[in-house]
């Protein structure tokens, strides 16, 4: 998959959001304050990258997200523990779990999933 931008991740969690949206809803839902014309060329090079479709609705074009936030997250991820971690999926792990602002819960959470992994490689 191609890199994303910024601006194109942006968008896309705006389009992941919403499933579907207007330029005008697009920038509506933005934090920064972008011209329409901004927005229309970022979904336009979204598309051209296969990332985003779109269909004719009146005289706009509504879009709709082609690329899954999980694979677009699983993406950054391994861009991330590349070339902050030098490959180490475990110290990319490891920053994320001593992250103080963990609760109990979530920590709980991530113990279970954790554990659950453990058991399918142990299996034959």
């Amino acid at each position: 998959m191609t890199a994303l931008t910024a601006r194109e991740m942006d968008v896309m969690s705006v389009l992941w959001e919403l499933g579907s949206a207007t330029v005008a809803e697009v920038s509506a839902r933005l934090d920064d304050d972008l011209a329409y014309t901004t927005v229309l060329t970022v979904l336009r090079i979204l598309e051209s990258k296969g990332l985003v479709g779109h269909e004719r609705e009146g005289r706009a074009h509504r879009y709709h997200p082609l690329l899954a936030r999980q694979e677009a997250g699983r993406s950054v991820l391994d861009r991330l523990r590349d070339k902050v971690y030098s490959g180490s999926t475990e110290l990319l792990v490891a920053n994320l779990v001593s992250d103080e602002r963990l609760s109990a819960q979530t920590i709980r959470r991530l113990r279970k999933l954790l554990d659950e992994r453990l058991e399918k490689e142990e299996q034959p």
